[in-house]
């Protein structure tokens, strides 16, 4: 048989392919969370703290 498998690869190779993927999926995520944010209406809830420009005087 004439198998044309790929060589088995460094450990530093593994890792570093391992960091891209993972690095890969983060940036899809946050992507994701981006456009989902953008899509969305603002928060018109009165509860909660006020944002920083935004300071309630007493």
């Amino acid at each position: 048989m004439n198998d044309k498998a790929k060589p088995p690869k460094r450990s530093g190779e593994e890792r570093k392919d391992r960091l891209a993927e993972a690095l890969r999926a983060n940036l899809q995520k946050r992507k994701a969370q981006a456009r989902s944010r953008r899509a969305g209406d603002a928060d018109q809830r009165p509860e909660g703290l006020p944002s920083a420009g935004k300071m309630q005087e007493k």
